[in-house]
């Protein structure tokens, strides 16, 4: 209230006689605001004042062009952060993936679930690094500055990135098999591929690698493109460094969405054929199964042949 007081005086002579103004003439109001403070204190109010209203004066805010560069740094390093850590898109380049991917779509890859020690499963569609020069041969993309820019930041796939997308069929342990035209079977169990191109049969019979039976190390998995007689994947590169397979290590991420374009969005779900259990037997437990009959036919052979504990009613 003592500021207010001075506030309504301020360039005005008070009731101590100064000429200008009568005592008369203040309002009740005034009045009552002067008995608030005394009237020695003017002067140390005014200067008070002064301070107090400096200091709660709002600072003035930047403007909008001081801002955005902090802006745009921030926004980088989120996106770089994202690109390496949790998700990044990846152009597809050819056909050999058709119907579930066309040329030209746009794939989210999901990067985080491998920093926790996820591995590649069957039926998955993944993205992975080329293991030995599976894409020798193939023409070098020339993107403009735009392009790099926006592929630095995970905005658009890396032109650099020698990378590749194919669908896992087996994984460290499965035994796989193409005979004839098919089916395409895992561990001694047919697939039911309804994701292979219409009029592709799932085993191709040529000469190239087409015809297989083989076991996938440890480590390494087993892929093929749904579009199987228009896909170089690892049936015809079984005379490379490592025999068709590749290394876990270098999978990138699991394809999870189709961004872009907006038509063709959709999820990249495990297809149902992989459900069942494909699962490869153990051999100790291929042993076991073995043995028991065995062990029963033995077991009534001697049972049979001996007539001290074969007649009934016997006491042994």
């Amino acid at each position: 209230m003592g500021d207010l007081a001075v506030g309504a005086r301020s360039g005005h002579e008070g009731p101590e006689g100064r000429p200008g103004r009568s005592e008369e003439a203040v309002p009740p109001a005034a009045e009552d605001a002067v008995t608030s403070g005394d009237d020695s204190g003017d002067d140390a109010g005014r200067d008070e004042r002064d301070t107090d209203g400096a200091a709660a004066a709002p600072k003035k805010p930047r403007s909008f062009w001081k801002e955005l560069p902090l802006l745009i740094g921030i926004a980088l390093v989120l996106a770089l952060l994202i690109k390496t850590f949790l998700v990044q898109a990846f152009s597809i380049p050819s056909d050999s993936m058709q119907n579930t991917l066309q040329q030209g779509d746009r794939v989210l890859v999901d990067k985080l679930t491998p920093w926790f020690g996820s591995e590649p499963e069957r039926g998955e569609v993944v993205v992975f690094h080329d293991p030995d020069k599976w894409l020798a041969g193939e023409p070098a993309p020339n993107p403009n500055a735009i392009q790099t820019a926006l592929s630095w930041i995970g905005l658009m796939p890396s032109s650099e990135e020698k990378d590749l997308i194919k669908r896992v069929i087996g994984v460290g342990g499965d035994t796989i098999e193409c005979k004839g035209t098919g089916p395409l079977r895992v561990n001694g169990k047919a697939l039911n591929e309804p994701y292979v191109y219409p009029g592709n049969t799932p085993c191709t019979v040529d000469d190239g690698g087409g015809q297989f039976k083989l076991k996938v190390p440890e480590g390494k998995i087993w892929v093929m493109g749904d579009h199987r007689q228009n896909s170089l994947d690892s049936r015809y590169h079984q005379q490379d460094a490592h025999k068709g397979f590749v290394p876990v290590g270098n999978v990138v991420g699991r394809a999870i969405v189709v961004a872009w374009p907006p038509t063709r969005w959709s999820t990249l779900p495990v297809p149902d054929t992989f459900d069942q259990d494909l699962g490869a037997a153990a051999p100790g437990a291929l042993g076991l199964a073995g043995a028991v009959p065995l062990v029963l036919w033995r077991r009534r052979r001697l049972t049979v042949g001996n007539t001290r504990v074969s007649g009934p009613g016997t006491a042994g």
